[in-house]
């Protein structure tokens, strides 16, 4: 038993992970609508925050986040990304948030340390 928990507190937990970006979106945007000069800010926090929340969870991880806030107007993205890691113990978790004006889109990648 004490391995399976020793264990659980060294694997990336992609749900617990999710409801952190989750969290970090949803404080920054609450129901916003799309303004092109707010962006930079809301990107900013939501980085910010979701690495404070992750780092609080006290896990052997550094952590990498990205996110990217797009207006919803029909234009399309397309985006691709690659990691070699130790999947035993490397993870990564993506959210995509959507609101009648943006898609908000945090991709995090957890590799153990």
């Amino acid at each position: 038993m004490e391995d399976f928990q020793g264990a659980e507190e060294k694997a990336f937990m992609v749900d617990e992970v999710t409801n952190v970006i989750k969290e970090s979106i949803e404080s920054t945007l609450q129901n916003a609508m799309y303004h092109h000069n707010k962006v930079a800010q809301w990107n900013s926090n939501i980085v910010e925050q979701t690495l404070k929340r992750l780092t609080s969870l006290n896990k052997p991880f550094k952590y990498v986040v990205t996110c990217t806030i797009m207006q919803k107007n029909g234009a399309g993205l397309h985006a691709a990304s690659s990691c070699w890691w130790d999947s035993s113990v490397d993870g990564s978790a993506t959210y995509k948030y959507e609101s009648k004006t943006m898609y908000t889109i945090v991709n995090v990648y957890g590799l153990g340390i």
